[in-house]
């Protein structure tokens, strides 16, 4: 029988926010680890507010990142280097 092996699959919502994070909600149901990284502040819209719920349960962890700053950039490039799966949305 043949083992499974986890990934680690990052999420970094960029653009369309709240379609990163339903993606991410819907990738919950597997056994990978789901990280978001959130370029930018959140609006705090019905969709937006739903699926952070579900994150929130799913207790997938979710970073803030300030392009601006070199800090969060260096975190946002440590969570890509470390990820199985990259996607920006």
């Amino acid at each position: 029988m043949e083992s499974k092996i986890n990934k680690a699959i990052l999420f970094i919502a960029q653009d369309d926010k709240p379609e990163a994070l339903r993606m991410a909600s819907g990738l919950t149901l597997l056994d990978d680890q789901v990280l978001v990284d959130v370029a930018g502040g959140l609006g705090d819209d019905p969709e937006t507010t739903l699926q952070l719920e579900a994150l929130e349960f799913a207790e997938v962890p979710i970073s803030r990142i300030e392009l601006s700053l070199t800090s969060d950039l260096e975190r946002l490039a440590a969570d890509i280097v470390s990820a199985d799966v990259v996607f920006i949305v």
